[in-house]
């Protein structure tokens, strides 16, 4: 109802079916880089529309765009944002998945925990810290940057594995992105180390870290 009703009046006005459609196409890109054209094409709209409606639900705190993290490297980055719908619950919904085991069992699952880890990460950091992602064009990729003003900087890998590895692309952008800490997060609790300078850790624990490193108390 709130999409259908209240959302048109402050935006574009959409039929409810191709908002409808906007919206599941939003949930099963979930976490994927932005592209208003594309997604236009698919839902028979112009590629303004896409992006002025995306814009509005990013300040409706609907949906959040990662925005990439620019490095003077000289190496060729994608420059477009990321769209993350920010309630993860939502996106289950629009995917028709009514429990676990139907999230589980689904593609989105990934994408899914990945929206969560993050959203949860930016809100512990606070309004102070810049957060961003980090993609080159050959493929290295750094799921989460969190930087705060006085300079530290993390590179946060996000799986869903209770085993998590890290691949040789997010050494590769770590060693691109100069962090102070580099972490993969995951949905246990254990903390250990994956390779030299890379720590497995809850979220649990990186969130409160996160609030820590803000100045808020846990």
């Amino acid at each position: 109802t709130y999409l259908e009703r209240d959302v048109p009046q402050l935006g574009p006005r959409l039929p409810a079916a191709t908002l409808r459609r906007f919206w599941t196409m939003l949930a099963h890109r979930q976490g994927s880089v932005f592209n208003a054209s594309d997604l236009a094409r698919s839902i028979d709209l112009s590629a303004t529309t896409v992006a002025r409606y995306l814009d509005l639900m990013v300040d409706l705190l609907l949906v959040r765009k990662l925005q990439p993290w620019i490095s003077n490297a000289g190496k060729r980055l994608v420059k477009s944002p990321r769209a993350y719908v920010r309630d993860s619950g939502l996106v289950h919904a629009l995917l028709g998945l009514g429990d676990l085991d139907a999230v589980l069992g689904h593609p989105v699952a990934g994408p899914s925990w990945e929206g969560f880890a993050i959203e949860n990460l930016i809100a512990a950091a606070g309004d102070r810290a810049v957060s961003s992602f980090y993609r080159s064009a050959g493929g290295a990729e750094v799921d989460l940057i969190l930087e705060w003003p006085g300079g530290q900087r993390w590179a946060i890998e996000v799986k869903r594995s209770l085993s998590p590895s890290v691949r040789r692309g997010f050494h590769t952008a770590a060693e691109d992105v100069g962090p102070d800490f580099a972490y993969v997060v995951y949905p246990g609790d254990e903390r250990y180390p994956v390779s030299d300078g890379i720590e497995a850790i809850g979220l649990r624990e990186l969130v409160a870290k996160a609030r820590l490193a803000s100045g808020d108390p846990v």
